[in-house]
């Protein structure tokens, strides 16, 4: 697990107002807290930061130095723009080397499974208990071949060693379903206009297609030598 390190600069005012102030200086507003200390507010250099989370993910071991002073620490929390996704607070945990942490750690989801089967995802991510200064980016699932009624539990998780699983491990992380034939697919719709009261009908195109509604003329009789005109009366060449 990469460890970053990050300059950070004491916070003296707080509220909105300063937290944009803090923002448009390039820095990221945040707290530091855990182990009985008292919480202390700083910032990070934004640009730091979010590299810090893009190479490290969500769960990246920290090194905070400030004022001369080096901690060690995991971001808890990270609020941002929903529009912008610029980080507007961090909350920072200090943890020590050798002490368990619980964390939630990202599934990530490898191969294919079997063609006549759809994935279904349940769970996003799992909780385990590690070393703070050895937790993982993230799990991987492989789902190559997987059938339906073949799912994966958090239970069936390879985890790093030394991770203790928290979730449940009967909780179903990843489930198979069958592939619906077309003839299922058919059935079902018409099942779903007959609960609606929907009647089928034949199209305007099949109804011309089978004659109805067509008129077609008479020929002409070639042995009388007589002509229709435009008002249908007859004519002699």
């Amino acid at each position: 697990m990469a460890d970053f390190r990050l300059e950070a600069e004491t916070r003296t005012e707080f509220g909105k107002g300063s937290a944009r102030r803090t923002r448009r200086a390039g820095r990221v507003p945040a707290v530091l807290y855990g182990h009985g200390q008292d919480v202390v507010h700083l910032s990070l250099p934004a640009r730091e930061f979010a590299a810090a989370l893009r190479n490290g993910g969500s769960n990246v071991l920290l090194t905070v130095v400030l004022e001369g002073k080096e901690q060690l620490a995991l971001t808890k929390a990270v609020q941002r723009d929903p529009l912008t996704r610029v980080h507007e607070h961090v909350d920072l945990l200090v943890v020590r080397r050798g002490e368990k942490t619980t964390v939630d750690v990202p599934i990530v989801i490898v191969g294919q499974p079997a063609p006549d089967s759809i994935p279904n995802h349940q769970l996003n991510t799992v909780s385990i208990e590690a070393d703070a200064t050895k937790l993982p980016e993230s799990i991987e699932v492989d789902v190559t071949g997987r059938q339906a009624g073949q799912g994966i539990t958090a239970g069936d998780l390879v985890l790093p060693t030394g991770s203790t699983l928290i979730t449940d491990p009967e909780a179903l992380v990843i489930g198979f379903l069958g592939a619906p034939t077309a003839e299922a697919l058919e059935a079902e719709l018409a099942e779903a206009e007959a609960e609606a009261g929907i009647e089928r009908e034949e199209s305007d195109e099949a109804a011309e297609g089978a004659g109805e509604g067509d008129v077609v003329p008479e020929p002409l009789d070639q042995g009388s030598g007589e002509s229709m005109d435009a008002a249908g009366n007859s004519t002699d060449d």
